[in-house]
């Protein structure tokens, strides 16, 4: 599941006129980019949602083998979306991947379904400490014991990429929900994770966090 339906309100003008994914980072759109991972990982199921000008998305996906999981009337934030797309995701844990984020190193995807273990986890979030980030703002979203497991407070930083078993989904009543009530449900029971990405990552949530994925990708070429 590629999360793709936000308002991209932090990009400003780049975001007045068209999705948040299709802004361009060395000439390709965001979503190409997590499209790339999601099919270098071997994935052969991929829901893309949308919301904000959907058409625009849609039209850009419309030759790809990819479903779309559209929000037409309302945002359903990201626990409500994925609820939504799940009759076209399938049954069994589902990865998810944020949109707006550049990665080097090694596919992230991968790297979670390597450490994956569903006897122990409901949840397996990729993390990075604040120390080696770029262009984000905040103190980091959760602790980790030295076993992986979760809690909140100021320290590690998510980086938009799990592998989350999606039963606890159908204990909200609500439409529109964050993961972040799943996830603290899921550390309720000892079973959120998390994993330490080894590579480089960039938010591109702001016109400052493109201008450092810009330079991750130049910096990349130069090697």
């Amino acid at each position: 599941m590629i999360f793709a339906a936000g308002l991209g309100t932090r990009m400003g003008v780049l975001t007045k006129d068209r999705p948040k994914p299709l802004v361009e980072v060395a000439g390709r759109p965001l979503i190409d980019y997590a499209l790339d991972i999601a099919n270098d990982a071997g994935l052969r199921r991929i829901v893309v949602n949308t919301h904000y000008l959907s058409d625009q998305l849609q039209r850009h996906l419309s030759d790809l083998p990819v479903r779309i999981s559209d929000e037409p009337d309302q945002l359903l934030d990201t626990g409500g979306g994925l609820r939504k797309a799940l009759p076209l995701l399938g049954d069994g844990p589902v990865f998810t991947l944020n949109s707006d984020a550049i990665w080097r190193g090694p596919n992230p995807l991968e790297y979670l379904q390597n450490l994956w273990d569903a006897d122990r986890m409901d949840a397996l979030l990729l993390l990075v400490s604040p120390a080696a980030s770029t262009a984000h703002a905040g103190a980091g979203d959760f602790l980790m014991s030295p076993d992986g497991r979760l809690q909140r407070g100021p320290g590690m930083i998510y980086l938009g990429a799990q592998i989350i078993a999606p039963d606890l989904l159908d204990t909200f009543a609500q439409d529109v929900f964050s993961l972040n009530l799943v996830w603290d449900k899921m550390i309720a029971r000892g079973r959120l994770f998390g994993a330490t990405y080894p590579g480089q990552w960039r938010d591109v949530g702001s016109p400052k966090g493109l201008k450092e994925a810009q330079k991750l990708l130049d910096t990349a070429c130069d090697v």
